[in-house]
């Protein structure tokens, strides 16, 4: 087995070559049919790819369930795939994805230690649930599972990830928020919600619960069935109570939920919370004592995508990872796998908001253009290494997943 370092150092000078090969596109326009949800599928990017690259992007726009679904049921129907890394667990088994190979990665080698070590700013991440760096390399291209120690195929390329927590608005609670106790709090009854998608709902919920003092998981990622029925008993109780005003599935919901005041705090994602400021209502992606809930996101090919859409993907990807997607996702409050090179193509103001935690030189705009923060903000939960310094869990599916599941949806039809 090789190791990491020398697998992926001697690719860059690898892929340094490919690059300088004629382009893909140079035999002809190539279109590459894109799976993924709306984090990574932009129109803005998909006008850049096509003019930097002349590869055409055709977006495939669905759920994170049904990335999955698709994934597992039908990979000739895509070229290239965006999945949260715990997805892979979930595809792996089935064989429809291969391993990508490191010397084909022009920037393999830095990609943040965040993702590949675990650390961030010499601190350790918590590693509850299926934390990237477990589940980064397989054994081999084709292999089905995931190797022990780096090797030079990787599962998927990561692209973007952050440290998630509860968005509140604080013109409507009017009192600090430091737990994510208080989404069972029964002062919000009525007023909260949290996201119905079953492996990342539960693990709000764990974070909930155990914040209350009900039980402490050894893994809230991977929980037995007498920690499901738990947990699952704690939000059908809540539930009944009129705790929940929705369950929310997808982006707009979430930002229609905030902006109209029907509820005060919710699981959210961070360009929810960005959408709603946006939108001239106060809206706080709060920083919580217990820490965050983190997720990765990676680019993967299945075994169907060959010849020159496989060229062409691996040009995307590289093309991913060269900085000006990366800038333009960390405007949104996400994070770039490959920090380096996002910062060349944000002005300094922006690098130092977004990623060093200190206050607005300037108006902070969002990639449209439209004003998200003033002059004078400090962007909710500080640096970069404060925040994902701060992760305690990760996004996973578990072993007793299909259980699992079985109770999420009996709680939501309860």
């Amino acid at each position: 087995m090789v190791t990491r370092r020398g697998a992926l150092l001697g690719g860059a000078a690898a892929a340094a070559g490919a690059l300088a090969a004629p382009a893909v596109h140079a035999q002809g326009p190539v279109t590459l049919r894109f799976l993924g949800t709306a984090v990574n599928q932009h129109q803005g990017i998909k006008d850049r790819v096509r003019e930097d690259l002349g590869v055409n992007l055709e977006y495939i726009a669905v759920t994170s369930d049904d990335v999955v679904r698709r994934a597992v049921t039908q990979p000739n129907s895509f070229d290239v795939m965006d999945l949260e890394l715990w997805m892979a667990r979930r595809v792996l088994p089935t064989g429809n994805i291969v391993g990508l190979d490191a010397k084909r990665i022009k920037l393999a080698e830095e990609i943040t230690p965040v993702l590949t070590r675990g650390e961030a700013g010499g601190r350790k991440l918590g590693s509850q649930g299926l934390a990237p760096w477990k589940i980064l390399y397989l054994e081999g291209r084709e292999s089905k599972n995931f190797a022990a120690s780096p090797t030079e195929w990787l599962t998927l390329i990561p692209t973007v990830y952050n440290a998630d927590t509860l968005g509140i608005r604080p013109d409507r609670i009017n009192r600090p928020i430091e737990s994510w106790a208080e989404l069972l709090n029964p002062e919000f009854r009525g007023r909260a919600s949290i996201l119905n998608v079953p492996a990342i709902g539960i693990m709000d919920a764990a974070m909930a619960v155990e914040a209350t003092g009900r039980h402490r998981y050894a893994d809230k990622g991977n929980m037995t069935r007498a920690e499901i029925d738990l947990t699952m008993a704690a939000l059908t109780e809540a539930k009944r109570a009129g705790q929940f005003r929705a369950f929310w599935r997808d982006f707009n919901e979430s930002v229609n939920l905030m902006a109209s005041g029907e509820v005060v705090i919710q699981s959210m994602w961070s360009p929810a919370v960005t959408k709603v400021r946006s939108m001239g209502v106060p809206c706080v992606y709060q920083p919580l004592k217990e820490g965050y809930r983190a997720w990765a996101q990676g680019m993967g090919m299945p075994r169907t995508t060959t010849g020159r859409r496989l060229d062409a993907g691996y040009e995307f990807i590289n093309w991913f990872l060269s900085g000006w997607a990366g800038a333009f996702l960390n405007r949104q409050g996400y994070y770039s796998a490959v920090l380096s090179t996002a910062q060349k193509h944000m002005e300094p103001y922006e690098w130092a908001f977004w990623m060093e935690g200190k206050p607005a030189e300037k108006d902070i705009r969002a990639p449209d253009g439209t004003v998200m923060e003033k002059a004078g903000a400090v962007r909710d939960g500080g640096s970069f290494e404060q925040r994902m310094g701060s992760v305690a869990c990760w996004n996973a599916v578990m072993d007793e997943n299909d259980y699992m599941v079985r109770k999420w949806n009996e709680f939501i039809a309860a």
